[in-house]
């Protein structure tokens, strides 16, 4: 009996050692600092959605009215609108017509003296208009615009030949963009404004409104004589239009045209006009493929071919 307790006590000795320990509960859902505890609850936003299976069909409209004013809804409307901004009239309203033989025609001829009394005539409209342009602008003076007008014509012409299409959209209408842009896609332009012939004049000048009475827009029409230089070179390198050494007199009637009601609007460049007696353009010289010609075999030559192949 003993020697089975003794037994028994040695096999518990030699067993392994058994360790109870207590069972602690822990959350994982909290921060363990418990600092900033509003902020960060203020993160989480419970937002209601909506049900979208739902039929509104089914709904009274007084229970689509109290569901729209709980989500902040307005009614839809049963029409569309689009607002949108008018920056720049589409066209010349009563454009200047050049008197013939401008920059070539003598003063003295009865023709010229003709056209001068005509402009003296029509006069008083640009003077209504001028005066119109300084109720909006206080400071424009038409003999100080000639020299803003030539500054606008010479930068809007070397961000057309630098390829800058974000500095030309300042100095041109959205009207004039795309006709600056016209057919100078791949080529290079190198133009250089050497000096002017005559001083620019401001000729012709008109207010109207668009849309409504309050929104105006002015255009003033100047003349330049200037000499230029201009070379188009097309993709190739090939020159194709004017030359760099060569420079020419040109004679030119350009609107800039400012929207009057704007009060951050600018003076920019919108059209030309060409009259009907200038001369025509020169054409440019395009580049094509020189198209090889097909050889055509004679029966003397055939014969000979054959006679070698035998």
């Amino acid at each position: 009996m003993a020697t089975s307790i003794l037994s028994k006590i040695g096999s518990f000795r030699l067993g392994p050692t058994v360790l109870c320990l207590q069972q602690t509960r822990t959350t994982i859902n909290k921060h363990y600092n418990p600092k900033f505890k509003k902020e960060r609850k203020g993160k989480v936003l419970k937002v209601e959605l909506p049900d979208f299976n739902e039929d509104v069909n089914k709904l009274s409209p007084e229970k689509i009215r109290q569901k729209m004013k709980e989500r902040g809804l307005l009614p839809p409307r049963a029409w569309m609108e689009r607002p949108f901004y008018i920056s720049a009239t589409g066209g010349v309203f009563e454009p200047y017509i050049p008197p013939e033989g401008d920059g070539k025609a003598s003063l003295v001829s009865p023709a010229r003296a003709k056209q001068a009394v005509q402009l003296l005539e029509k006069k008083s409209k640009s003077m209504m208009a001028i005066r119109k342009i300084k109720s909006f602008d206080e400071e424009f003076d038409s003999s100080e615009f000639t020299s803003i007008a030539q500054n606008i014509y010479i930068k809007a012409h070397e961000s057309l030949a630098n390829n800058d299409k974000k500095a030309l959209r300042v100095y041109v209408t959205e009207k004039a963009y795309p006709e600056f842009r016209h057919n100078s896609h791949l080529k290079t332009i190198h133009w250089k404004f050497l000096d002017s012939l005559e001083p620019p004049r401001v000729v012709h000048a008109r207010c109207t409104d668009v849309v409504t009475k309050e929104n105006i827009f002015g255009q003033i029409t100047v003349r330049f004589h200037t000499r230029q230089q201009l070379a188009v070179y097309d993709r190739f390198g090939r020159l194709i239009h004017g030359s760099e050494i060569l420079a020419k007199d040109v004679l030119e009637y350009i609107v800039f045209e400012k929207h009057l009601s704007n009060l951050y609007g600018t003076w920019r460049i919108h059209d030309k006009i060409i009259p009907d007696w200038a001369p025509p353009k020169e054409p440019s010289k395009l580049t094509r493929i020189e198209v090889v010609p097909e050889v055509v075999e004679t029966a003397v030559e055939a014969a000979e071919e054959a006679t070698a192949a035998k």
